[in-house]
């Protein structure tokens, strides 16, 4: 084998170029399988983001069901999710740019079938008995928000051969999973209201439901405005089944005799903050037990609970990510992806524990050799606590740093900021180390994954431990040899371009930051964002009005003057969740003075980019970004972005 060459990190030449961001790439989600039949939804860049439902049938074949132009998204909570149902020979799918549901009657043609108004719906469940669908329908009408000061949110039926809808249940400021038993006789579904989101505390509600579609006075049988009630479930024999975490972890419970019942206590998540709808983490094999997603250390597993109380069984998997289970007989379709290999829709023989995959989310095929592996970290952090995080150490076959010298660090964090940094392979992360880069991907406290006090860490103090345990990790790393202190940068997306906000203002840790739409104005942020987080802050700051000055002294537009690097914004122009005037606020604070910044506003992109062309131009421009602030001209044939107000001797170092 030829020696590697050497050259400058953050100057090599990478084996992946960055059109792997999107060349052959799809989002996958939402699957559902029945009769060896399955369904997914896949979102693509070329399509400028649109999500299609694909239909596989039992001999391999795909099919594209909804048309060309037509986006199979929904907008409830504006997150989304559950945007579809199947059943046999019905599939019903929600309109993005209407909120209409539609009856697929064949590939590429759609029947509306909910009338023209402004109402979102979610969480389709078919009721055949009564030919009508159950779902979460969020009311946009001019005078619902008029009266109630904000959209309504209740449980409703839709008569599947005129789209009349009527009310089930409402008074709750928030719905969702309605779960019909499998004799149709009782529905449960959870609620909940403000302040609250689901992981806050939800309520799970039973009610018996008459034959002709009544709905009886609902009980709560599970949760409180204090506790996590999560993807309620009815096995096949009736049972109704849930997750909840009454001793610290998000087991999965039954409901027996009136009373909880867990099937298998153990120090894992079996389920994910509610984002988005439909989250599926377990399922019931045809022999009794339960085929569930557990997350610890930084990783999912995969278990078979049952079907004796406190059976456990660990099955054998190569995924560290998984999520979206169903059970299909024997076999349990999932998304699933590794280290080395990317998303993909994967079936799993239970009896064998053979895998297939039927999708992948890329067509490019990896070399194992041209990965860096995530190192499961834990690194001390305020108050004597420990945080955890994923190190990527800078790797390419074909190239190594010079001897003298320790490679720059980009540290990241997950948005939410409830979620998790995940094990997965991920090319966005590739990308970085390939062209000599290391990447810190943390875990701060309030990260999902490690029980209910590491994730309630964050109440009161976000803006705080967040960015404490970025900071001390990137320290720790420095410390430790691995990385250069002096090129530390940090990056990250919505809450995580918060954090990253604060870091730079905040703290004098880093040397560049880079914020997608990260919220800059916590007040703004408040009072204009939607219903479904317009109360988030309560818990994650404090109660607004009443400590407007943690507001204040948290946000870090009212700091500009204390930004420490030069920071680089990007921002979708149709974003509702952190809408452009805050990105126009900070760039303005930054313009007055003549602070180094660079700012790309992107036309059509909301909260998240998913058009190709979109997606590759913000890579780029943080390649540029970094190459000027830090001094070294990457590899790959970019366009510059200009970066204002940093000194030119910087600039044209790199340009050289």
């Amino acid at each position: 084998m030829t020696e590697p060459d050497t050259a400058p990190y953050g100057e090599w030449e990478s084996p992946f170029p960055i059109s792997l961001l999107t060349a052959g790439v799809v989002s996958l989600g939402e699957v559902r399988a029945i009769g060896g039949v399955r369904w997914w939804l896949e979102g693509r860049p070329d399509e400028e983001g649109r999500q299609v439902l694909v239909h596989r049938a039992t001999d391999g074949s795909q099919t594209r069901l909804t048309p060309e132009g037509f986006n199979a998204r929904t907008r409830v909570h504006e997150y989304g999710g559950a945007a579809y149902v199947v059943e046999g020979d019905l599939v019903i799918v929600s309109d993005f740019a209407t909120g209409r549901l539609n009856r697929v009657e064949a590939p590429g043609e759609l029947r509306p079938l909910t009338p023209e108004r402004a109402w979102r719906f979610a969480e389709l469940v078919v009721d055949r008995a009564r030919n009508r669908l159950l779902a979460i329908r969020e009311d946009h009408e001019p005078e619902t928000i008029a009266r109630h000061g904000e959209a309504e949110n209740s449980l409703v039926a839709i008569d599947l051969d005129n789209g009349a809808v009527t009310v089930l249940a409402s008074g709750a400021d928030f719905f969702a999973a309605p779960r019909l038993s499998p004799d149709g006789r009782r529905l449960a579904w959870v609620e909940w209201s403000h302040p609250n989101l689901p992981w806050d505390g939800t309520e799970l509600r039973l009610a018996e439901v008459a034959a002709d579609g009544a709905v009886g006075v609902a009980s709560t049988v599970a949760g409180s405005p204090r506790d996590w009630i999560s993807q309620p479930r009815w096995s096949p024999e009736g049972v109704l089944h849930y997750v909840a975490e009454p001793n610290g972890w998000m087991n999965i419970h039954r409901l027996v005799d009136g009373r909880s019942e867990v099937v298998a206590e153990l120090d894992a998540e079996f389920a994910s903050p509610e984002w988005v709808f439909g989250l599926s983490g377990y399922d019931f094999l045809p022999d009794g037990s339960i085929v569930a997603v557990g997350r610890s250390g930084s990783r999912d597993r995969l278990y078979r609970l049952g079907p004796a109380t406190g059976q456990v069984e660990l099955v054998d998997v190569p995924f560290t990510e998984m999520s979206s289970l169903v059970v299909d007989d024997d076999r349990v379709v999932l998304r699933a992806a590794s280290p080395t290999s990317p998303l993909a829709i994967v079936e799993l023989d239970a009896a064998t524990g053979a895998t297939t995959a039927l999708r992948q989310s890329m067509s490019t095929v990896f070399d194992p050799a041209d990965i860096s592996a995530p190192e499961p970290v834990a690194f001390p952090t305020t108050g004597d606590r420990t945080a955890f995080g994923l190190f990527y150490p800078p790797h390419n076959r074909l190239v190594r740093g010079p001897a003298d010298e320790l490679p720059p660090l980009m540290v990241t964090s997950h948005g939410g900021p409830t979620s998790s940094a995940s094990a997965a392979f991920q090319v966005g992360i590739q990308l970085f180390t390939s062209r000599g880069y290391a990447v810190l991907d943390v875990d701060y406290g309030g990260s999902t994954g490690y029980g209910h006090e590491y994730r309630k860490r964050l109440d009161g103090e976000w803006g705080v431990v967040d960015l404490d345990d970025c900071v001390n990790g990137a320290r720790w790393l420095t410390k430790r040899g691995r990385v250069d202190g002096e090129r530390l940068a940090i990056r990250g997306g919505s809450a995580s371009g918060y954090t990253t906000l604060c870091a730079v203002t905040f703290s004098d840790a880093f040397r560049a930051g880079t914020s997608y739409f990260g919220i800059g104005d916590l007040e703004t942020f408040v009072t204009q964002t939607h219903k479904f987080e317009s109360r988030y802050l309560d818990r994650l700051i404090g109660p607004y009005p009443e400590r407007k000055d943690l507001y204040h002294d948290r946000s870090p537009l009212n700091f500009p003057e204390r930004i420490s690097c030069p920071v680089l914004i990007l921002q979708g122009a149709e974003d509702r969740v952190v809408p452009p005037a805050q990105a126009e606020q900070i760039v303005d604070a930054l313009w007055e003075r003549h602070l180094p910044h660079a700012y790309l506003l992107f036309p059509g992109e909301d909260h998240g980019f998913r058009s190709a062309e979109n997606i590759i131009r913000s890579f780029e421009a943080e390649l540029s970004f970094y190459g000027q602030v830090f001094g070294f001209a990457p590899a790959d044939a970019i366009e510059p972005i200009r970066v204002e107000f940093l000194e030119p001797d910087r600039r044209a170092e790199a340009e050289a």
